[in-house]
């Protein structure tokens, strides 16, 4: 994941008044999307989600092995990695910097998850999410405000979302924890 100030989600960016560039969805195994250059410039730079509060936000939504668990900015994908190896779900991973899809490949091979987890390098305005059971988010206030439509709309009744530190204004997270001083924000689609 990425953020500005800590964590571990890709984030991806747009100022107020950009448009979102074309999805780079390719198979992140390929070469092509290894060398690919990111559809946009990633806004932040990328800090790893501790591994208590990526246990504390698997748990927190109830992740089971029928789940599949979208990391929007997945940075080195350790989320999905250990949503597969702890609970049996399902991962995608999703970040449009090629070298935090490196990353996420070397991770999910690394795991022996590859069977369960995929990679994909693509601008997470633009994938579909409606296959996801649970999304987590590591975005800044203003990302998570613009992603929140695009979750309203594309997500399931029951999809259940998981944000490291930051919240999304006006809607109200039915469960707030802290780790270690570290904020995780719960939500459930209606």
């Amino acid at each position: 994941m990425r953020v500005m100030l800590s964590g571990a989600i890709a984030l991806l960016s747009f100022a107020a008044s950009a448009v979102a560039a074309p999805a780079v969805a390719a198979d992140a195994a390929s070469p092509a999307a290894q060398s690919q250059a990111p559809a946009r410039t990633p806004d932040v730079i990328y800090v790893p989600t501790p591994t208590e509060v990526v246990d504390a936000m698997l748990k927190v939504a109830n992740v089971g092995p029928n789940d599949v668990v979208y990391d929007l900015g997945c940075g080195d994908g350790r989320i999905p990695v250990t949503a597969a190896q702890k609970y049996g779900a399902r991962g995608v991973c999703i970040d449009i910097d090629p070298q935090r899809i490196k990353e996420a490949n070397a991770s999910v091979a690394r795991a022996g998850v590859g069977d369960r987890v995929t990679v994909r390098q693509a601008d997470l305005f633009q994938v579909d999410l409606s296959e996801a059971t649970v999304v987590t988010l590591y975005l800044l206030p203003s990302l998570n405000l613009k992603l929140q439509p695009k979750l309203l709309r594309e997500l399931k009744p029951g999809t259940r979302i998981v944000s490291h530190a930051f919240d999304m204004g006006e809607w109200k997270p039915e469960q707030e924890l802290e780790i270690n001083g570290r904020h995780v924000y719960f939500w459930t689609i209606p």
